[in-house]
Formats: C-alpha cells, sequence, structure tokens
C-alpha cells in the first residue's frame, strides 16, 4: 500500500510539473513593449511653432516613471516619453539602466519652457543622470534629436 501512495505521489507531481511547463512555452517572455500613443507634440522657438509632430506616451504613475523606456529596442525618431511629475524640483533620479536607445533628456518647467538637458545617454548605464534645475516634465527623445532640431533653453513644448 505504501508503495501505490509513493508511485501516486510521484505520478501526480510529475503530472503538476509538465502541466506547469507547457503553460511557460505558451507564454512569450520576450514579447516586445508595444509605444503607445497618448498625446502629440511640437516645440516653439520665439513665435515660430516647428513643424515635426512628435508622438507622446505619458509616464505619469509611479511604475510607468520607474520603468520609462527600459527594455525597448527600438524607438521611431517622431516618438517619445514625457514624465509628469507633481512638484517643481531638480530631477536626479534618471538613468539608462535596461534601456537600449541612447536619448536625450529634455527638461522643462511648469510653463512647458525648456529649462536643461542630457544629451546622448549611454544605454544600459545605471549612472545616475541629474538636473539641478527644477523641472515639472522631463521629455526622452532619440539621441541627436535635440542638435537636429536646434533646441535651446527657452523653447516651449506644445501638448495638443
Amino acid at each position: 500500500m505504501n508503495l501505490l501512495k509513493i508511485f501516486f505521489v510521484f505520478g501526480l507531481t510529475l503530472l503538476l510539473t509538465s502541466c506547469q511547463s507547457e503553460r511557460s512555452k505558451d507564454q512569450n517572455l520576450t514579447r516586445e513593449i508595444q509605444f503607445k500613443k497618448d498625446t502629440l507634440l511640437k516645440f516653439t522657438q520665439n513665435k515660430d511653432t516647428l513643424t515635426t509632430v512628435f508622438e507622446i506616451e505619458l509616464a505619469k504613475s509611479d511604475y510607468e516613471k520607474e520603468t520609462g523606456l527600459m527594455h525597448r529596442k527600438e524607438m521611431e525618431s517622431n516618438q517619445g516619453m514625457l514624465f509628469i511629475y507633481e512638484t517643481e524640483r531638480s530631477r536626479s533620479s534618471f538613468y539608462m539602466k535596461n534601456t537600449y536607445i541612447p536619448l536625450d533628456l529634455i527638461y522643462l518647467d511648469k510653463n512647458l519652457q525648456i529649462v536643461n538637458f542630457n544629451l546622448n545617454t549611454t544605454p544600459l548605464s545605471e549612472e545616475l543622470i541629474p538636473s539641478e534645475i527644477p523641472s515639472v516634465y522631463v521629455l526622452e527623445l532619440k539621441a541627436g534629436l535635440v542638435d537636429e532640431l536646434s533646441l535651446k533653453r527657452g523653447d516651449k513644448m506644445i501638448l495638443y
């Protein structure tokens, strides 16, 4: 009778283990994160509006801010992510851990005016990227776009 119990427990364990591995096979753990267009954005310089329109994914929740563009292997030149914070203060919490795309970080104040930049960040780096100038928004675009658009402090962002 004890031998029968041992075979039963062994068989049940084997059955449960095989079902679990079949379920794991069905899950695609390498699925790419899809870009989500939440809003559109343009820049103004002096009184001129630049023609480039960006599709922007918003990072509002704590989780969205913590993960940002992590684990993404590509992003179109007209796409970006906008981090929205409650208060205007210096930002020292940005880093490129698990971020494969070099980025330009654009810091904006409560009036949507550019106050600072960190350009051409190093992918996969865990080094903190500080900005001592207070900001409410941080925009991440593909590296090189700030120079390409000739953006400078004082230019503004328009969301629509």
